[in-house]
């Protein structure tokens, strides 16, 4: 009994997040007709007319999404990179100043993204990084380097200090301890704050839509206008849209699915 309520559970999870997707990819290779007939054509023949008139009727797409790539390629290794020093230093030095500014900046990350745009807004612009890849990138790595923060710290918790020990013995300054011995064995942490970071700057709205208005405008951008057209909505060429632009993540995510649930548990078993 247990097994086939594990079963169910698992299945109706497939079946809650694989059902949007399957409808999109579906949606954007049929007629505009016949997508949202019911009960839904689960065999019809298949056109790609969408996809051809996407990058007719907005050109600018491709370019949102070079934007969204580099953004998010930034933002990934800025946090990452920054989540990982933050983490070597709470896991190996404590003090209740350290464990203060932890609780901190886990409380600021719980704030509404809203309230921190607004008063950046005019500081955006007096620094003339309204617009840029720079503002992104930034944005998107402060937001979430207190999560990457956490996971990290777990992971280098599970790496035995007595590693640091005879690294040091043999020579290796903090810097070297860090890089050559933490950052190897950490790396399936590394892979669990990156999916993060990657997944939430892919498809951020709000930061992009206040702090950009051409030149880095990304991908969930130009689907938005999509939605909103005064010619109406060509559910055809959206759905075309959303699938091209869920390629990345979707990719992304199934390279690195088999490092991801251990880095999100390294240090739960450490006694």
């Amino acid at each position: 009994m247990s097994k086939a309520l594990r079963a169910l559970g698992i299945a109706i999870t497939v079946i809650w997040s694989a059902l949007p997707v399957a409808f999109a990819v579906l949606a954007s290779l049929k007629q505009n007709r016949d997508i949202f007939t019911w009960p839904p054509h689960l065999i019809f023949h298949p056109t790609f007319i969408h996809y051809i008139d996407l990058f007719k009727t907005w050109p600018e797409f491709a370019g949102t999404l070079l934007n969204s790539i580099a953004v998010t390629i930034g933002a990934t290794a800025l946090s990452t990179g920054c989540s990982l020093l933050a983490a070597f230093v709470y896991s190996r030095c404590k003090g209740s100043l350290l464990a203060l500014s932890a609780h901190f900046m886990v409380a600021v990350r719980l704030l509404p993204p809203i309230i921190v745009t607004l008063p950046l807004f005019p500081l955006v612009n007096w620094l003339g990084l309204s617009d840029t890849w720079t503002v992104l990138i930034l944005l998107y790595a402060a937001f979430f380097v207190s999560l990457g923060t956490m996971i990290l710290k777990a992971t280098i918790d599970g790496i035995p200090d007595e590693l640091d020990s005879a690294a040091m013995i043999d020579g290796a300054s903090e810097w070297q301890v860090l890089w050559r011995v933490i950052a190897p064995l950490a790396a399936q942490g590394l892979i669990a704050a990156s999916v993060f970071v990657f997944i939430f700057a892919w498809n951020e709205y709000l930061f992009a839509f206040v702090f950009t208005t051409a030149r880095a405008k990304t991908a969930p951008l130009i689907l938005s206008e999509m939605m909103s057209s005064l010619t109406g909505v060509d559910w055809g060429v959206l759905f075309a849209g959303v699938t091209i632009q869920l390629v990345p993540v979707l990719v992304f995510v199934w390279l690195v699915q088999r490092w991801l649930v251990s880095g999100l548990t390294a240090g739960a078993l450490k006694g």
